[in-house]
């Protein structure tokens, strides 16, 4: 498959936004329950989920439903030049990890 620059540019003016860069960043690492991405970032519910909505919407993230709760992971394997581009970005801190590790979505 090939992408044309404008796609390309589409995706790279997402990833232009902080708060979309970081969830980005963060589901490279792993999945993630939308109530993680909201205490990691410490934002809200509706905020997060309009972020998410945009990067669904551009190819870039997938959700699946489980009970309740979504968890959203990326979608990036037919796009190698974000994976390039991700492979840059910080890694969350091994504290971090650990105490989403241990959480349960309520």
């Amino acid at each position: 498959m090939t992408i044309t620059i404008e796609e390309m540019a589409e995706q790279f003016k997402l990833l232009g936004d902080k708060t979309r860069l970081k969830i980005v960043s963060i589901l490279y690492q792993q999945e993630m329950c939308v109530c993680h991405l909201v205490e990691l970032l410490e934002t809200t519910q509706p905020n997060m989920s309009q972020h998410l909505r945009k990067l669904k919407d551009a190819g870039l993230v997938r959700e699946e439903r489980r009970g309740q709760w979504i968890y959203y992971s990326l979608h990036i394997e037919d796009k190698p030049h974000l994976h390039d581009v991700l492979q840059y970005l910080p890694k969350l801190s091994e504290e971090v990890q650990l105490m989403i590790n241990a959480k349960v979505c309520e």
